[in-house]
Parts: C-alpha cells; structure tokens; sequence
C-alpha cells in the first residue's frame, strides 16, 4: 500500500530525522519526502500501512500531516 501525505517538513535535517523515524516505526519498503514540491509530500509504502497511523505518528514529531487528496 502507498500512503501520500502534506507535510510542513521544510528542512533536509527534518527530513532525515522522519524517515528515520518512520522507518523504525513502520518498516516501510520506502519513505521519501518531496521538499521541493509546496505540499512537502511525504510518500510511505508499506506493505500493511494505516494511513491514520502515520498522520498520527508524524504529528506526535511536531509537524503538520494529513491525506493528500
């Protein structure tokens, strides 16, 4: 499953500090996080992946997340 979430994570040390985070948390296939792009688009795929999972874990680090509809 692939979850796409907006993000307000804007920094590189940010960025590397949730993919770290999300990957010990949900031993993702992969994590990215566009900081290019202005939804700061944080892409997850899992095999098993509650979205609303990952929205809560994300903003228990500080940062804003939701769908990405």
């Amino acid at each position: 499953m692939i979850g796409i979430f907006k993000t307000n994570i804007s920094t590189l040390r940010d960025k590397q500090a949730v993919v770290t985070a999300i990957a010990g948390q949900f031993r993702p296939t992969a994590c990215t996080i566009d900081l290019e792009d202005c939804d700061k688009v944080l892409r997850v795929v899992c095999q098993q992946l509650e979205e609303n999972q990952v929205i809560a874990f994300v903003r228990s680090l500080g940062y804003q997340c939701a769908n990405l509809d």
